[in-house]
């Protein structure tokens, strides 16, 4: 397991140091998740980085989709559980023995925030051609903007930028975050 995860984490890590891979052979790279027990992928260009088991200081308060801070690059970040921002149960942070809510991956962009899910099914590299694209959202919140077939089934992509919006929309900050271009 820890081979595993050294090795996922080598690749991901390198895919940032690599020229852009869409632009230079044709490929998309993304992250196979799991949330709320539902099949996602996420593009690793709009993260900023992934991490397991990150301790996360929970915070009270009405919004169960906030599950506290977290610190990366001495930066206090805000985690919500991305399966609570989708509308399904919250999975909480993880707690000694379980899976829920293991990973965080620090959003690419800004303002700074963690999106927390339970499970990493790993990495996929897929011919661009094949992705089904979308310029408006769907799904939970309208999250989720493209499709990728695979032999598995196929996985809806989650658009980090349109879960951001989601998340101001939730916190009521919708509108008050100038600058960002992302929503």
């Amino acid at each position: 397991m820890r081979q595993r995860l050294a090795e996922l984490r080598d690749s991901f890590d390198s895919s940032f140091a690599d020229p852009h891979r869409e632009q230079v052979a044709g490929f998309d790279d993304l992250l196979a998740i799991r949330v709320g027990g539902h099949r996602y992928a996420l593009r690793l260009t709009q993260a900023a980085g992934l991490f397991p088991d990150r301790p996360v200081t929970r915070l009270p308060g009405p919004l169960p989709s906030l599950l506290g801070v977290a610190s990366f690059r001495g930066s206090i970040v805000p985690v919500y559980d991305l399966a609570a921002v989708f509308g399904h149960p919250a999975a909480g942070p993880a707690e000694k023995g379980s899976k829920a809510a293991r990973w965080l991956v620090l959003a690419a962009g800004e303002p700074l925030v963690a999106l927390a899910f339970e499970e990493l099914d790993g990495h996929l590299r897929v011919p661009g051609e094949l992705i089904v694209e979308e310029s408006t959202g769907h799904g939970p919140r309208g999250c989720l903007r493209g499709i990728v077939p695979l032999e598995g089934g196929a996985r809806p992509i989650v658009d980090v930028p349109a879960v951001r919006a989601a998340i101001e929309a939730l916190t009521g900050r919708a509108g008050k975050t100038a600058g960002n271009g992302e929503r």
